[in-house]
């Protein structure tokens, strides 16, 4: 089953050739620093290279990723949440300018590596499934699955000429 991985790697080989040009945006890892004289110190992301946001897709030079979490880096400031999650990514994007990250720039942090040998041999890999032989992408936990060579197609559209005033 060999076909679907030529698939596979000609679809993000002309991605990767379309996009040369468009933006790409930051990845991130959250990471521990080790204590000093016993005091633990606060948490912050280090920069792990850089990919194009294509959706549910984060596509490098030469790997495709599962989106996580998208931030915009800012400094740390006291702010009153009522949710915790809304903490949470506070947390995130203060950690993020405390690795070194611009105020306001975009990183993902939480992606994961996605294995296309999987994909084709009939195996899921994150949002990357083949259906009916067709490489196919699951855009939402709750939508179904659709041909990946039209979704890339559009997403890269968009990322080359986002809409007035995205």
């Amino acid at each position: 089953m060999t076909e679907p991985r030529v698939d596979l790697e000609a679809l993000f080989s002309r991605a990767r050739t379309t996009l040369a040009s468009a933006p790409r945006e930051a990845l991130g890892e959250v990471v521990q620093p080790r204590r000093v004289l016993g005091v633990a110190r606060a948490p912050r992301v280090q920069r792990r290279g850089d990919a194009w946001h294509l959706g549910v897709l984060l596509v490098t030079d030469d790997a495709v990723l599962a989106t996580g979490d998208v931030v915009r880096a800012r400094e740390e400031a006291r702010r009153g949440y009522t949710a915790t999650s809304q903490r949470e990514r506070a947390e995130l994007a203060a950690a993020a300018f405390r690795g070194g990250f611009a105020e306001g720039e975009s990183v993902h942090v939480g992606w994961r590596m996605l294995d296309l040998d999987a994909v084709a041999r009939g195996e899921a890999s994150g949002p990357l499934a083949l259906v009916d032989g067709v490489p196919s992408v699951r855009w939402s936990q709750a939508g179904g699955y659709t041909a990946l060579a039209g979704y890339l197609d559009e997403r890269i559209e968009l990322l080359r000429h986002p809409p007035q005033g995205a």
